[in-house]
């Protein structure tokens, strides 16, 4: 499933990638979900998932969990980096990719701020992991 860069996104429009990626994401208590919509503003990547883990433990555990659900759709990353630290892991699936922070890093480097001119694509708030 896929949408057109000239849509408004919405998650029920979004590539079944980043759905799964999504609810992995919540199955382990992500909190402040946020999907980017980056197809208009870069040409590396369609989307951005975003979110906050408690601890660096339970960012590795969120990690773990949507890779384990994108390989079980037949996806693998191409990259993944910070897993051991666990302050900031990155998934690059080459059309999504998922950064799953702990929360003072997530601020630190605040890429909603640093991506503002990407859609954000709304979720459904029982999704979202507050």
């Amino acid at each position: 499933m896929s949408i057109s860069p000239n849509e408004e996104p919405t998650a029920e429009a979004a590539p079944e990638i980043l759905v799964t990626a999504i609810r992995a994401a919540c199955d382990k208590k992500a909190r402040e979900v946020v999907v980017l919509d980056l197809r208009k503003v870069a040409s590396f990547t369609d989307y951005f998932l975003i979110s906050t883990g408690a601890s660096t433990r339970q960012a590795q555990t969120i990690s773990d969990a949507v890779e384990q659900a994108l390989r079980s759709a037949g996806r693998r990353p191409m990259h993944r980096e910070g897993y051991s630290n666990g302050e900031w892991i990155l998934l690059d699936y080459g059309d999504l990719i998922v950064h799953t922070f702990v929360e003072a890093t997530r601020k630190f480097y605040d890429l909603e701020r640093l991506w503002r001119d990407a859609d954000r694509v709304p979720l459904d708030p029982d999704d979202e992991g507050k």
